[in-house]
């Protein structure tokens, strides 16, 4: 891993990482906010041939995501330009695709661990047990480029991209239905293929990969967009403007190292069409908890330590009538909260966003 290349990009998304995010209930017995978008997978057979064109049998018995929405969610102006994707799996790959709808195909980067996202791409990101730590991230571009990196947990707990990581036996193409970096025509944009192997998404998995039926991952798609002017006879990007950022489900800040926004992806082996997506039952105690994790980086930003009881966290504090046997335990420069959701199970986050079940 090149050092250089971490430090910049460290810095980079702690940019994006001083506000706490609308996720977070800033009132005691809020109503839990919305829960993440959710899909379910069906087992592939027989597989897609990734090609990059979404024109095979597989897909076509699998439903589309909803389109996407911008990063900090609905309140924001909708995309300019249409995004979907469509998830299948069976005991070799996870497989997703997606297309996108662009007028002006433009890609630039040649190099295989490139920076992506400075061109336009799609991205992918697979938290396989939920917990904040340890997850994968994909980003491709319309040349077919593309870049695989493992991080240890997100930038803003000190997370370290591992960049040297690599998939092997992955598969990924691009379908282009216009012309790629001739501003003289309007295109209608492009489509991605990927088959990520689960012997590789199992290695920090900490849970069955392949998954078994009924099975949750936390997985989350992202495209960033930028403003192009072709008035040179060849696109640029329109000076003192920023990337556009588009997802499945919404971050509620602009910084995708947010695994807990990420949607829900269930698997099933049973027909396409015949199984419902299960809302997580312990949504709402992690909602608290995260609540409690924003607020301490809060409080030991202003005392330099952090709270030590949750009633000095005030009403971030206070958790909601839905669960019950909340506390918190501070130990030097640490700290543990924990709760136990309606279900019955019981979960604990750490300062450093981990997130677990106590209850396994």
């Amino acid at each position: 891993m090149r050092s250089g290349r971490s430090t910049a990009l460290a810095a980079i998304f702690f940019a994006t990482t001083a506000t706490v995010p609308a996720l977070v209930p800033q009132a005691p017995h809020n109503t839990a906010p919305p829960h993440p978008r959710g899909y379910v997978a069906h087992h592939a057979s027989p597989p897609p041939t990734i090609d990059g064109r979404l024109d095979d049998e597989a897909w076509r018995h699998a439903a589309w995501t909803d389109p996407f929405m911008d990063i900090e969610g609905a309140l924001k102006p909708r995309p300019r330009f249409e995004t979907r994707a469509k998830m299948l799996w069976d005991d070799q790959f996870l497989y997703i695709a997606a297309d996108l709808r662009d007028p002006h195909l433009w890609a630039t980067l040649t190099g295989h661990d490139s920076v992506i996202f400075h061109d336009n791409d799609f991205e992918v990101f697979i938290d396989p047990n939920g917990d904040n730590h340890e997850y994968y991230e994909f980003e491709i571009n319309a040349l077919g480029t593309y870049w695989d990196l493992l991080l240890s947990k997100p930038y803003k707990d000190d997370g370290k991209p591992v960049n040297s990581w690599e998939i092997p036996g992955l598969k990924s193409a691009v379908h282009l239905d216009g012309t790629l970096n001739d501003p003289r025509d309007v295109d209608r944009g492009w489509s991605v293929e990927i088959a990520f192997p689960w012997r590789v998404l199992g290695e920090l998995a900490r849970r069955p990969s392949p998954p078994t039926d009924g099975d949750q991952w936390r997985v989350n798609f992202s495209r960033v967009a930028w403003q192009l002017d072709p008035s040179s006879g060849r696109y640029q990007k329109v000076k003192g403007t920023r990337e556009d950022n588009w997802v499945w489900s919404p971050q509620h800040v602009i910084d995708m190292h947010r695994p807990e926004t990420w949607g829900y992806v269930q698997f099933s082996t049973k027909p396409a069409g015949t199984v419902t997506f299960a809302p997580d039952p312990a949504w709402s105690a992690k909602v608290w908890l995260h609540g409690v994790y924003y607020v301490q980086r809060e409080y030991r930003k202003t005392h330099g330590r952090f709270a030590g009881t949750l009633a000095a966290l005030g009403p971030a504090g206070a958790h909601p009538p839905d669960l019950r046997d909340a506390s918190l335990a501070v130990v030097g420069r640490s700290f543990e909260a924990s709760v136990t959701s309606g279900d019955g199970g019981r979960w604990a986050i750490r300062q450093d966003s981990l997130i677990r079940s106590e209850s396994r």
